[in-house]
């Protein structure tokens, strides 16, 4: 057996230290040959030493510039958060020759990071054509698939998968929040049949989200509620979440920007008006604007950008004393972040958001929800963009975050698997966006969802005039659209504009009344 094959035979073992010895003798016999340095730069990565790996992996991709190569290598750069030379990478290796199966995925793995979904589906597709039994390369065609509209092939691809396994609950889920479920045409059944043969947490996790999905669908509002209690009850547990970690955040926010923080000073001194930010709870419509935001021939939507949080950390570390956290926001954080440059954030955020930020257009959306926390942080770096925060009913805003599954390891919605934690999230949201509006009076619009639903022209004339915008039709018809969207909201905002999400909170009764409760007693309007 060669070198490289003992190497690539250790990896495929999960042996990283074996492969890294395997390369390292290939080194010291031809350290002329590429081969050797991918292989220990993977084995590094496989051992958990990202930022030891890629410099080898360079240095292979230097002697030899193989689509292998540089597609892990992209990927590398995505773990470190280098995301604007991932995509250099990405692209390099998308005009080499096609590889190998596990190339073409990766490559469309790294594209789907970066929120390039129509990109993404070449190599996926390629995957799927040289392994067309590997079902991880094809949920994640289909999944790309369906963010970009090809909503029949991606449930072609979903029940492929679930012909083939039929426990599959990524493709369960994914397919019950495909499209709307009807008395003629639902999974429930087979949801049902799923969830007692289900053997892990995980995986009755996402299937019980599928079946209160399609049950909600069909009216069973009672029997839907059950299923989401027992998962999220039971994630809830699993993650060890409290709401203490929330409430730390948003006091540390409020006490640092509360003490005499809200002097914008200079700023970015670039085109400091090109990004609008689009905030708010998320379920709330974020989506829905970005959509008719980028439907206007001026703008282009650059998804949900973790630009503004990473810049923020990133300058943040260096005032901290001592190890900082890995959580990219926490009290320690967000009081570092006091002593950044405003003009620093602008342009830290401006070369994040370079690689994401659609060509041609003067102006681009960033959309992330959780950027309602960073309102300060915007205001003061950017002078003159464009901030909108979406706001809906309180129930429905805490009903919608408690049904719809986010990535469940993601800190950002730890509170979402329990009602009264979302009640108290939407509560310290609401008490926030209070203290921009005093800080930075008029400088954020508060767009109402219901208000866009029932007067879609009149608030989308106010929304475009906020942005100094110019009226266009085409942002009625925002329904049109055809770029990619990545969020639960990806069948709705294909449909014109309706009220069917409005009250939904409503049929759930019962289970909503404790919440309820809450609110009148915070003072909150709810009738």
């Amino acid at each position: 057996m060669t070198l490289e094959a003992e190497a690539r035979a250790a990896l495929g073992r999960g042996d990283p230290a074996a492969a890294g010895a395997a390369a390292r003798r290939l080194i010291a016999a031809s350290p002329e040959r590429a081969e050797g340095y991918f292989l220990l730069g993977i084995s590094a990565a496989e051992a958990g030493q990202v930022g030891q790996a890629v410099p080898l992996i360079e240095a292979a991709a230097a002697r030899a510039p193989r689509a292998e190569y540089l597609a892990h290598l992209a990927r590398l750069l995505i773990l470190l958060r280098r995301d604007g030379e991932a995509a250099e990478a990405a692209r390099q290796a998308m005009a080499l020759p096609p590889g190998d199966a596990l190339t073409c995925d990766t490559i469309g793995c790294v594209l789907a990071r970066l929120g390039d979904h129509e990109a993404s589906m070449v190599p996926f597709a390629a995957a799927v054509a040289a392994e067309p039994d590997n079902l991880d390369y094809r949920y994640n065609l289909a999944a790309a698939s369906g963010f970009t509209g090809r909503v029949e092939e991606a449930r072609g691809h979903y029940e492929r998968i679930l012909a083939a396994d039929p426990g599959n609950a990524r493709a369960h889920y994914a397919l019950a929040i495909l499209s709307r479920q009807t008395h003629e045409a639902h999974h429930v059944p087979r949801l049902e049949a799923a969830l007692a043969a289900a053997a892990r947490p995980d995986d009755a996790l996402r299937i019980r989200y599928a079946l209160a999905k399609e049950l909600e669908d069909l009216g069973q509002a009672a029997a839907a509620f059950g299923h989401l209690s027992l998962a999220n009850a039971a994630h809830k547990r699993a993650i060890r979440y409290d709401f203490a970690q929330d409430a730390a955040i948003f006091d540390a926010i409020e006490a640092t920007f509360g003490a005499g923080l809200a002097d914008p000073g200079p700023g970015y001194q670039g085109a400091d008006d090109a990004p609008i930010f689009v905030v708010g709870m998320p379920r709330t419509g974020t989506t829905l604007v970005d959509r008719i935001l980028s439907s206007h021939p001026g703008v282009g939507s650059a998804g949900e950008l973790q630009a503004m949080p990473l810049a923020v950390k990133q300058l943040a570390v260096k005032q901290l004393v001592g190890t900082p956290s890995r959580l990219v926001i926490d009290p320690a954080t967000v009081a570092a972040s006091a002593a950044i440059d405003p003009r620093l954030v602008g342009e830290a955020y401006m070369a994040r958001a370079a690689h994401q930020r659609p060509p041609g257009a003067a102006r681009f959306v960033d959309k992330l929800p959780a950027n309602f926390l960073y309102v300060g942080h915007i205001l003061r770096a950017f002078p003159k963009a464009s901030v909108v925060c979406l706001r809906r009913h309180p129930m429905d805003t805490v009903w919608s975050n408690y049904k719809n599954l986010f990535a469940s390891l993601s800190a950002y919605y730890g509170y979402s698997y329990d009602l009264m934690d979302t009640a108290r999230y939407y509560l310290r949201f609401d008490r926030l966006m209070a203290l921009w509006e005093r800080l930075y009076p008029g400088r954020v619009l508060q767009l109402s969802y219901e208000g866009l639903v029932a007067d879609q022209e009149g608030q989308t004339r106010r929304l475009l005039g906020h942005c100094g915008l110019d009226w266009d039709a085409a942002c009625l018809a925002f329904h049109e659209n055809r770029a990619a969207v990545a969020t639960p909201s990806a069948a709705q905002v294909r449909r014109k504009l309706n009220s069917d999400a409005v009250g939904r909170w409503k049929t759930q009764g019962e289970g909503m009344a404790e919440v309820a409760a809450y609110f009148r007693a915070q003072g909150i309007e709810i009738d």
